[in-house]
């Protein structure tokens, strides 16, 4: 079972993410539309984080990522499928010890916009991420050598941040 890793928030993410995204681009660069730093990684106000770079990928047509399989185990990402998201295609990288998460969706899929939305909502709203970034921390400590309970004891709070999202977008 995966241990529980979480990190002081580092700017050493964004430059991993600035690094991966270059090499992605040029493996997809036939399909992809845009390219997404996204989860705690990508929003400092956090303060802790799993080090691992989650990357939102939209491309044009979502079955034709099935053809890059090969080279993006190339260059060390694992094709997952759908990986219980329909629409969408999952790439971790770096197997026990991950380093990136490469979540993939077609233009128009409403799991797009919902992560852009929860990223810019932790971004304009500092102290729900600071309580995000705690609440991590709390958890991890709590299960440190159970990632499923760690997960599990976060959703609700995220499942509230991601209503505060829709409804902070929705107003804007």
């Amino acid at each position: 079972m995966r241990k529980t890793n979480i990190q002081p928030w580092t700017k050493e993410w964004e430059v991993a993410y600035d690094q991966e995204q270059k090499l992605l681009k040029e493996v997809l660069k036939d399909e992809l539309v845009d390219i997404f730093h996204i989860g705690s990684t990508s929003v400092p106000a956090i303060g802790y984080a799993k080090p691992i770079i989650d990357i939102l990928i939209v491309v044009k047509e979502i079955e034709k990522v099935d053809r890059y399989n090969e080279a993006l185990r190339k260059v060390e990402y694992e094709p997952k499928g759908e990986n219980g998201i329909a629409g969408r295609r999952y790439f971790p990288k770096g197997k026990q010890h991950r380093t990136h998460h490469v979540h993939i969706f077609q233009v128009g899929n409403e799991h797009i916009q919902t992560h852009l939305d929860f990223k810019m909502y932790l971004m304009a709203h500092p102290e729900d991420a600071k309580a995000y970034g705690e609440l991590k921390l709390e958890l991890a400590r709590q299960f440190p050598d159970n990632h499923h309970m760690y997960q599990e004891g976060k959703q609700d709070f995220v499942n509230e941040l991601a209503e505060r999202a829709r409804s902070w977008k929705a107003n804007r």
